[in-house]
């Protein structure tokens, strides 16, 4: 059996280094509305690994 996938709230940092990218890409892929599935909780950007899989698969992660 193996580990279960737990989908919880990661942080900037953390997406960054999920997706293999650096946490101003990150940054400037909000600011660039690519629509990258980002929500904002107070002044800090939080993201769930399921959704950012969704996001990688709808293509819309590709920036011209």
């Amino acid at each position: 059996m193996g580990e279960e996938y737990i989908d919880k709230w990661i942080n900037l940092e953390e997406a960054a280094e999920y997706l293999s990218v650096n946490k101003d890409t990150i940054r400037n892929w909000i600011r660039k509305g690519t629509d990258i599935p980002a929500h904002k909780i107070g002044k800090l950007w939080k993201f769930k690994k399921s959704e950012l899989d969704e996001w990688i698969k709808s293509g819309k992660s590709a920036i011209d």
